[in-house]
């Protein structure tokens, strides 16, 4: 785990929070905060808990950080309650609801996960609710797309989230009919990670050497997992339009995670579609390229993240954080994220992308004012420093 202390935070974030979070944690000091998921590396929640975790050691927490095991088969299984969960029709058999319970019962014996607090986050761990000890409290964290799950696969899940203490969504309408109390903590980034911190030109010009990529046009970004519901499909699509008039570049830029196993059919996918445009760069980057995304994101002329469902999407607020304008799909979290016509712009289509990166791209003082407004919305919302006192809160609340 990496040492990270919350004074590195000071000349950052907001002031006041350094003290702020030292109050709060007085109140908790010497309690055990447990965190489960199912990968250590890729994607969003993995990143937070990385630096996130640290942190509460250093306020005196005793923050710990374990992650389920399973077999391809559950993988599988989770993978497609996961689209489910997310609105995607999916046939959930048998076999996958018995894998997906027999390991998670595995994880229970080998885990044997205790706390104060215990937050199993999304629907992989989720079946451990039914092996947990008599002493403390457990919350179940969701941090995909809940506005219109698939009735089954919510019925089938519910069993198991029911039985918890509390719930946490990343939005209101995320929200679902529980008998337990519910909670609203966003997502967050962190400032001084190697995928958010400031680069030097020579770290920059490195990144794009290595990668081949010249700037001598407005490069089109978008950074995230090879994932249907990302449309990178829809990203080049939109790219071909805005081709016809302005000249750029267009770099799609991710890889998978351990819990994903669609991630090489997409990514086939995506470059059936790129064809052999030579101003489309499809980069296929490892779970710790964070030091690369850093720089693509910097270099970029507009940050694009065309969801078609988004639980948070966490490289919105990175891009703006960096003083990147983002265009995104008008879904879960990307709208309370870009403040619209101040931040970036939300879109519903292909269509529309394309219009608004035109008109961005027309317009390049537009383009530096939403990057500093984006700099500053990020700062006071959506820094790990903010997702701390929520935690900490909650660890007050449901603890005392």
């Amino acid at each position: 785990m990496n040492t990270v202390r919350l004074d590195d935070y000071r000349d950052v974030v907001p002031k006041g929070t350094v003290e702020f979070l030292r109050c709060l944690a007085d109140r908790v000091r010497g309690r055990r905060f447990l965190h489960v998921n199912s990968t250590r590396h890729g994607g969003g929640v993995a990143e937070i808990l990385h630096r996130l975790v640290p942190i509460m050691t250093d306020l005196g927490v005793d923050a710990r950080w374990e992650v389920i095991e399973g077999s391809a088969a559950f993988y599988a299984a989770t993978k497609a309650f996961h689209n489910a969960l997310q609105g995607q029709n999916q046939a959930i058999t048998k076999d996958m609801l018995d894998v997906y319970a027999a390991t998670n019962r595995a994880n229970a014996r080998s885990l044997s996960p205790e706390g104060d607090l215990v937050l199993i986050h999304d629907p992989q761990p989720a079946p451990l609710i039914e092996h947990r000890p008599r002493k403390g409290k457990w919350v179940w964290r969701c941090h995909i797309d809940f506005s219109k799950p698939q009735r089954e696969a919510w019925r089938l899940l519910r069993k198991y989230v029911a039985k918890y203490d509390a719930a946490i969504f990343s939005l209101p309408k995320f929200a679902q009919r529980l008998s337990i109390p519910q909670f609203l903590v966003y997502p967050s980034i962190d400032p001084l990670s190697e995928k958010n911190r400031d680069l030097t030109p020579a770290e920059l010009d490195g990144v794009l050497e290595r990668f081949n990529i010249p700037r001598d046009k407005p490069i089109l970004l978008q950074v995230s997992r090879f994932d249907r519901f990302k449309d990178p499909i829809g990203v080049i699509n939109a790219y071909r339009l805005v081709k016809k008039y302005n000249d750029c570049r267009l770099i799609l830029a991710g890889g998978g995670a351990d819990d994903d196993p669609e991630g090489v059919a997409v990514l086939a996918e995506v470059r059936e579609a790129a064809g052999n445009d030579p101003d489309i760069h499809i980069l296929e980057l490892p779970p710790d390229a964070h030091l690369e995304i850093n720089a693509l994101q910097r270099a970029a002329t507009i940050v694009l993240q065309k969801s078609l469902r988004e639980g948070f999407g966490l490289t919105v607020a990175e891009a703006m954080w960096k003083g990147k304008p983002v265009i995104g799909g008008a879904v879960g979290g990307i709208t309370v994220q870009v403040i619209y016509d101040v931040t970036g712009y939300t879109v519903n289509s292909v269509e529309g992308a394309a219009f608004r990166i035109r008109y961005l791209l027309n317009n390049p003082d537009l383009i530096a004012r939403m990057g500093e407004a984006g700099r500053k919305y990020v700062r006071q919302e959506f820094l790990v420093t903010r997702h701390l006192a929520d935690y900490l809160s909650m660890l007050i609340i449901l603890t005392e």
